[in-house]
């Protein structure tokens, strides 16, 4: 999977030709400025085109066509600056396969009302143009963001941005290419799933390798590059006296390093952005991959234990959306509690494979039995999560639908050490409590495995499933139990309307 060297939102205004070309001239000027503006906002993770002003229907037409024909447009925003006739938007609406926002802006901030006259009233009409452009998008059932505010507001930008990054996480989604190493773990409900389904979804295709496909791989790993990368991690991380060059396990530390060159190998080869690895199906390897997995995590691929290649899909889609941004995500499962009243926390974990992105501090390098599997001890990354917002998502397959289930949740340092935990950890609380949390997520039918992360919100996810035209079940400081279970009867009846239509 080869995301564009540059992705790219185009921002589209919408007029007519019934002003006059002076108008046109003048709506092609401040449009090319609101552009600017946003183009050049701290922090954009895309980059914003500027296109002609489109006053017809067959330049709408050929400008939407375009769009979903260029892999690096991840998504349009369109603005509306005078009246734009919105029966010249409905071919182009209709094709449209690419995420869109609505911008309901205008040139100026303060009107200039000792000078306002006719002339001024038909240039900045976009609080009329865009209600006309608001009724045929609900009219045309298209899946759309509306944001109100001027450009230089500092909210205006911050939602656009959200708004762009789910663009992006949906954009990975559709071109991913997943690889299953085995099948899943036996007699597990919920990492089962539909793969026909999902591509038809959200566009992810998902196919399954044998393990010894890639041992093959693995085995034929040169020395030269085992030794490159042991240096690597000697560097990167804390390593246990065992594992270093001197010490009684380090074949091990090289068997781990081999693993991994062996599996990116085979991802990159085939074009393979997500992967999933079973213990209980490991065919020629040594070691369960530990260390392997979570740094291909951190370089933003997608991972699902025991199978799961539902979370797998999200977590490489979430990755592309947060790139850049602050925090990191990670694969995770709720593991334990801490039920002390007042205290209620939560222990995620995973037997190895959590992503160095969200650690708090230099991960250590370590060697420890696992009791499963049936192989080696495998080497792994042990670290504590670093502490601030966050949410914990899990995508699972329902019957008739996907449904995403999220919580807000905040991640908090361990109320004590944990020295005898040999493997990367998180601790939370969620919103708006234990009880309340975990009571919603198990009415909602919410995985156990999930992806954890502090580098997208809960309003990017939102946009996210909007664009995916799937279920979103948000568990915040809001939630009442009562209220969450009405709303998945009524989702049910929605979902199950809609599909028919």
């Amino acid at each position: 999977m080869t995301p564009p060297a540059a992705p790219e939102v185009w921002f589209l205004t919408g007029s007519q030709g019934l002003y006059g070309a002076d108008t046109l001239r003048q709506v092609a000027e401040q449009s090319r400025a609101i552009s600017d503006q946003l183009a050049a906002a701290p922090d954009a993770p895309a980059r914003v085109v500027w296109k002609p002003v489109l006053t017809d229907s067959s330049s709408i037409l050929a400008l939407v066509l375009a769009a979903n024909a260029d892999p690096a447009c991840v998504g349009l925003i369109a603005w509306m600056h005078t009246f734009s006739p919105a029966k010249m938007w409905i071919a182009g609406l209709d094709a449209l396969r690419k995420p869109l926002l609505h911008l309901h802006t205008q040139a100026n901030t303060a009107l200039p009302w000792a000078t306002i006259d006719m002339d001024f009233m038909n240039l900045n009409q976009a609080a009329h143009g865009d209600r006309e452009f608001g009724y045929i998008q609900s009219r045309t059932g298209v899946a759309r963001k509306t944001v109100a505010g001027h450009v230089s507001d500092p909210r205006t930008a911050p939602r656009i941005h959200g708004w762009m990054r789910a663009a992006l996480g949906h954009d990975a989604l559709r071109r991913l290419r997943l690889a299953r190493f085995g099948d899943n773990m036996r007699d597990v409900a919920v990492t089962e799933g539909d793969k026909v389904e999902a591509q038809l979804r959200f566009g992810v295709s998902v196919n399954t390798y044998g393990v010894n496909d890639l041992v093959a791989v693995v085995d034929a790993v040169e020395d030269a590059a085992v030794g490159a990368l042991v240096k690597e991690y000697a560097d990167a991380y804390r390593l246990a006296p065992e594992l270093l060059h001197d010490g009684g396990r380090h074949e091990a530390l090289r068997y781990a390093a081999r693993i991994e060159l062996g599996l990116r190998a085979f991802l990159d080869d085939g074009g393979f952005g997500a992967f999933t690895t079973n213990f209980e199906d490991l065919g020629g390897l040594r070691q369960l991959p530990g260390i392997a997995v979570q740094r291909l995590m951190a370089d933003g691929y997608g991972f699902g234990g025991e199978g799961d290649w539902k979370t797998s899909a999200l977590l490489a889609a979430l990755k592309a959306a947060g790139a850049g941004a602050p925090g990191g995500t990670s694969f995770m499962e709720d593991y334990t509690y801490h039920l002390v009243p007042g205290e209620e926390l939560i222990l995620g974990a995973h037997m190895l494979e959590v992503c160095p992105s969200i650690a708090a501090d230099r991960p250590r390098c370590e060697i420890h039995p696992l009791g499963i599997g049936g192989r080696e001890d495998p080497v792994r990354l042990v670290f504590d999560a670093a502490p601030g917002p966050a949410v914990v998502v899990g995508l699972a397959d329902i019957g008739d639908r996907f449904r995403l289930v999220a919580n807000r949740i905040d991640v908090v340092p361990p109320l004590e050490e944990l020295p005898s935990l040999p493997v990367a950890r998180a601790v939370w609380r969620p919103s708006p409590d234990l009880g309340t949390s975990t009571e919603a997520w198990l009415t909602a039918g919410g995985p156990h495995h999930t992806v954890l992360t502090s580098a997208v919100g809960p309003e990017v996810l939102g946009d996210f499933a909007d664009m995916l035209r799937t279920e979103l079940l948000l568990i915040d400081e809001t939630t009442d139990i009562r209220q969450f279970a009405k709303e998945i009867r009524w989702n049910q009846a929605y979902y199950r309307l809609a599909g028919g239509l």
